[in-house]
């Protein structure tokens, strides 16, 4: 079944009934052919109700009269198509949605629960681009096998029915950076676009079971998952454009803390600052991160920008370690004790990311945030959500 709810820029407002839902960029709900009820009201505590939010300052008017901020040049869709998002009540497909609303799309997004056969064919009706964010496996996995088997068929469900649906011009893919390779800061390695984790599959592989492997089961999970769609792609060539997209850590802004929580790797942060779960951690070794509003903004134009096609793009921005996350969250809050965190040095991987931050300079002007800021945005959404 699929959970969808209408997305207005800046929020989402609960509906009072579960549908396709759609609006534009100025905020106006738009009803169409595909907007036929998809799961039931007993789902209703699923919903994400951020129609709260609509006054606030931060977000941008819903009068009739919103012009886009996001200046596209030539986009390979036209303005005011519809865009689907699935997952869009999370982290990254929230911000992915905001930032097509504000170049001018309109956006349908879904929140799903990977059961009913047949709903992405409705899903996908009359779509211009589909931006696959939601994903099912978890970091505690252990079978890698029961995972593809169990998530697969989701993805090819929703390629299939991008392919048989003639408006679809683009689809987009969420991989992982851990599909590429594991972060070690001892080891100098160079990454290539069509760099797989290998080491983490040889691991798993010979292991007698995933238990005490940590999170290598889900990495190796994530490169086994991407090659397969890869496999698929090329196998089927569908005439939509294909890229995925491999974000790294990600830190920044919650669009709506107040509704959505601080979730994802942001509440790792929320962690270091609440002084819990330092064990965990510590065990995250130094490597790169992606601020989520540049991570939208890649999202917009691998599928919108013409002759990017057939390319992982790896977002890896600029290079952290919770050592140095901590020693900004106390330059913040001077007056709030935090417990220092052991330095961790920093990543050595060359990582083919210029291609990905080349597109997001193309539409913001400059290029991958700083940690810094990144940061201090983090920081504000848990302000906002413990005011």
């Amino acid at each position: 079944m699929f959970c969808l709810t209408w997305y207005v820029r800046g929020a989402r407002l609960a509906h009072e009934t579960w549908s396709l839902s759609n609006v534009d960029r100025s905020g106006r709900l738009f009803e169409d052919e595909t907007a036929v009820a998809l799961m039931p009201n007993t789902a209703r505590d699923h919903r994400l109700d951020l129609s709260a939010q609509k006054n606030s300052p931060q977000y941008s008017s819903t009068s009739n009269d919103t012009i886009a901020k996001l200046s596209l040049n030539n986009p390979s869709i036209p303005l005011d198509s519809v865009v689907l998002v699935t997952g869009v009540n999370g982290l990254i497909g929230s911000w992915v949605a905001d930032k097509f609303l504000e170049a001018g799309y309109r956006v349908r997004g879904t929140v799903s629960d990977f059961g009913a056969p047949g709903a992405w064919d409705k899903a996908v009706r009359g779509v211009a681009s589909v931006a696959g964010v939601a994903g099912q496996a978890g970091l505690d996995l252990v079978d890698i096998d029961a995972a593809l088997e169990l998530e697969f068929p989701f993805v090819i469900g929703l390629l299939n029915a991008a392919q048989k649906e003639s408006s679809v011009k683009s689809v987009v893919f969420t991989s992982s950076a851990w599909a590429a390779w594991t972060p070690d800061p001892d080891k100098k390695v160079v990454l290539h676009e069509w760099s797989y984790n290998e080491e983490a599959v040889t691991i798993v592989r010979n292991s007698k079971s995933g238990d005490g492997l940590g999170i290598l089961p889900y990495m190796a999970f994530k490169a086994l998952w991407e090659q397969q769609i890869w496999d698929w792609i090329r196998t089927e060539k569908p005439s939509y454009t294909f890229n995925t997209i491999l974000p790294d850590t990600v830190f920044g802004a919650t669009l709506s803390p107040e509704n959505q929580g601080i979730q994802s790797t942001c509440g790792m942060v929320k962690w270091l600052r609440d002084g819990v779960n330092l064990d965990m951690l510590a065990s995250v070794p130094a490597q790169r991160f992606i601020d989520t509003q540049d991570l939208g903004l890649l999202y917009l134009a691998a599928l919108t920008t013409p002759g990017v096609n057939g390319e992982r793009l790896f977002a890896f921005g600029n290079k952290y370690s919770f050592s140095k996350v901590g020693q900004l969250l106390q330059d913040l809050e001077p007056d709030k004790k935090l417990l220092g965190m052991k330095d961790d040095r920093w990543d050595q991987t060359e990582v083919p990311s210029q291609r990905a931050e080349s597109l997001v300079r193309a539409l913001k002007g400059r290029g991958w945030a700083t940690l810094e800021d990144s940061i201090a945005d983090c920081l504000s959404s848990i302000q906002k959500l413990n005011d």
